[in-house]
């Protein structure tokens, strides 16, 4: 009898466990059109205790993603309908999903392939065929580092000439303009305005934009760059090339690049 007291007390003391103790589930969204890639991936990602949606085409991909907000996206470049370029742009245009981090999966090993991705404000990239090893570090990272934007952002406000940062809202304004950034592009202009002149190295670049345990060609760096430029506008001046080290802030306009 007083074993099935106990037995019963342990039971009803499982149950009443509050739902706010429990580790919530983090929720991956793969997009791939190789199906015994998919249920690999879904597998390990299973194993390692996340929650997995799955897409096998762009127009899918984008309509999971709005409905329910994943953690982080896989997204292969190659997949049929709206391909894995255009779904980014789409969701990193969107309010909804902007802030969403995609690890892009691409059987492409070409520079300007991965280039235009991390333009596209994609946070990292897995090369076909990869290690599942691999790509469990990199998701682990990319989630880390998100958590860590999203739970404790910057506050302030950042000024050089027209442009106005607002850190806490990331907002980017030139004479009170809104100018849209990546999450990348963002966090690389923040940081050259942020050391007032000082000149920041492209790795110095790489660090505080994507993580130091994230590798990126320096020509990407450059692209980030150049991206940004374009977005300032008559205000491009502010961002200074330093021949064969990196980039400076430059307040004044008619000192030239």
């Amino acid at each position: 009898m007083n074993r099935s007291h106990e037995n019963t007390r342990t039971l009803d003391s499982s149950r009443s466990t509050p739902a706010s103790t429990r580790q919530r589930k983090r929720t991956i969204l793969v997009v791939d059109d190789e199906k015994d890639l998919i249920d690999l991936i879904s597998y390990n990602l299973k194993r390692n205790g996340y929650e997995v949606l799955c897409a096998d085409n762009g127009n899918d991909a984008i309509d999971l993603a709005e409905k329910h907000l994943p953690d982080t996206i896989l997204l292969d470049l190659m997949i049929p309908g709206i391909d894995g370029t255009e779904v980014a742009r789409r969701l990193k245009g969107n309010p909804v999903t902007a802030r969403i981090p995609i690890i892009m999966l691409t059987a492409k090993s070409e520079e300007t392939d991965v280039i235009v991705g991390l333009t596209l404000g994609a946070d990292d990239y897995v090369t076909k065929p990869f290690s599942m090893k691999i790509l469990l570090a990199r998701l682990t990272t990319v989630l880390r580092r998100n958590e860590k934007t999203t739970s404790a952002p910057e506050t302030g406000m950042l000024k050089a000439g027209a442009l106005s940062i607002d850190l806490s809202k990331h907002e980017v304004l030139i004479d009170s303009e809104t100018i849209k950034l990546t999450l990348t592009e963002f966090k690389l202009l923040a940081a050259i305005v942020q050391a007032r002149g000082r000149v920041l190295t492209r790795h110095q670049l790489m660090d505080k934009a994507m993580g130091t345990d994230i590798f990126v060609t320096d020509r990407a760096i450059d692209v980030h760059v150049t991206a940004i430029r374009k977005k300032l506008g008559d205000s491009s001046y502010l961002l200074h090339t330093v021949r064969g080290v990196g980039y400076r802030l430059q307040e004044d306009a008619q000192a030239g690049d």
